[in-house]
Formats: structure tokens, sequence, C-alpha cells
């Protein structure tokens, strides 16, 4: 080989090594640029992110901003906030009220147990039911499944009071009644679910909407109102002619079919 071409050779390397020394270089530019920009973007971004959190926590909860909503009253309802439900006979001259929290373990357990019986029993005119939701259990969990719920029903309520009446029996059954730290009945897909195994509920486009939308989520509020008002301590509670009707214990809702007839046959009696 040549001096000449020995020479050419390495100038020629000279050359593309300080090209690709150039060419790099601009990567490495580029490449800090793109580090500066991002970094700017993530600080812009987690500003805008603490700002929403911000405007997030001072926006009222969704409950509490529904207390302003428009009152929708169910069908079947009375009183001046359609917070009165009565179900069975007209004819019927006693009336049990019956207080129940959605969420309420102790009122799964009674419905699934005696909620037979006091049907029997309502059909038959023994009694009419004063029905009193009530939702003190989202403030004690917390959540919001016992409001979401009682909104639920009201919608049932709103197609016809026999609905209302198997859609409650369906959310206390043991298929679908979760437990008390599970807040499922706030999900509206879940409450729509268990709707769609009562008859008049199922596939019902207009008792879906009412839970989707919250048409009923003011009147949910109002009627837990009650609850309070009448200074009932729990659930369930059941009242006739203003005395508990209780179990053997003498404090406590009946929780077996005996129980419930021992202490419905004296309430009848007084």
């Amino acid at each position: 080989m040549s001096k000449r071409n020995s020479q050419a050779a390495k100038t020629a390397a000279r050359e593309r090594l300080r090209e690709e020394r150039e060419r790099q270089a601009k990567r490495d530019k580029v490449k800090r640029q793109l580090v500066v920009a991002g970094s700017v973007v993530a600080v812009l971004a987690a500003a805008g992110g603490i700002g929403y959190a911000v405007v997030q926590m001072n926006k009222p909860a969704y409950w509490e901003a529904a207390k302003d909503h428009k009152l929708v009253k169910p069908a079947n309802t009375s009183g001046k906030d359609g917070t009165t439900i009565v179900l069975g006979k007209s004819s019927a001259e006693k009336t049990l009220v019956m207080y129940e929290d959605p969420r309420c373990p102790v009122c799964a357990t009674f419905e699934q147990a005696v909620g037979p019986t006091v049907k029997k029993d309502l059909d038959a005119g023994k009694f009419k039911i004063q029905y009193v939701g009530a939702t003190f259990l989202d403030n004690s969990l917390p959540g919001e499944g016992s409001k979401n719920a009682l909104s639920a029903l009201g919608a049932a309520l709103n197609v016809s009071p026999e609905a209302f009446s198997e859609y409650k029996s369906a959310m206390y059954s043991a298929k679908w009644h979760p437990a008390e730290t599970d807040d499922k009945f706030k999900d509206d897909a879940y409450l729509i679910k268990i709707a769609d195994t009562v008859p008049a509920l199922k596939g019902n486009a207009a008792f879906q909407k009412a839970v989707k939308n919250g048409t009923y989520d003011r009147w949910a509020l109002e009627e837990s109102k009650i609850f309070d008002k009448d200074g009932v301590r729990g659930t369930p509670t059941l009242k006739m002619d203003g005395k508990n009707l209780t179990g053997a214990d003498g404090k406590n809702a009946p929780m077996s079919v005996a129980e419930f007839n021992t202490a419905l046959e004296a309430a009848l009696k007084g």
C-alpha cells in the first residue's frame, strides 16, 4: 500500500470520526432539551394535579349536594315530602312500623328468617306496614350504599308497592346482601342486577334510568330523617301503637318466627 493511500485513509477516518462526534453532540443536545422539557411538563402536571385535588377536596360531597336537588316523590307515597310509605290492605286496623337500613346485616337476617311470615300476615290483613328507611350505617361504617339503595327502593316504589316489597326482599336475601363493611349498594349496576330478579323491574328502562340518574336521591335523604326524628336507636326496629315488638330478650326485634308471632299477638291485643 502506498504512503499516499495510507494518508488518505487516515484523513478519511479522522473526517468520519469528526462527523460522528458532531452527530453525537447534536443527539446529546436534543436529549438534554427533551429532559428539560419533560421536567417542565412534569412540574406543570404535578401542579395541575395538586390544583385539581384541591378543587376536588373543596367540592361538596355528592350526597351533601343532593340535599339541594329537586325533590321527586315516588308514586304510592303520601305526606309532605312523600316520605310516608304504607303497604298492605287499607282495611287493616293496626299498623306495624318497620325501621330498616338497607346495609344492616341484622335486617338481612330478620328478613330472611321472618320476612315470609310478615308478608303472609300482611297479605292476610292482620296489619298494614309503614316502612321507614334508615341510612345511619353510611355514617358509621362509612359509605353511601344505604342512601343509594334507599333511592333505588324509591324508584321501585314508583313502579308499584309490590315491586318495592319484592325488591327489598331481594336486597336482603343471602345471595345479594353484602357484608356490612362491603359497600356494594353504592354501585348502581349492582342494584340494577338485583332488580332484574324482580319481574316488574327486570329490564324496566324507566326504573333503571331513575337509579342511574339518582332521581330519588333527595327523597332518600328526606325519608331517612324520620328515623332520626323518631329517636330509634337501631335496625331492625318494629313498633305497633308506639310500643316496640321485641324478642325473648325484651330489647331487640324478634329474630325468629316464633318470637315474632308471640310479639305480634300481644301487640294486636294491646
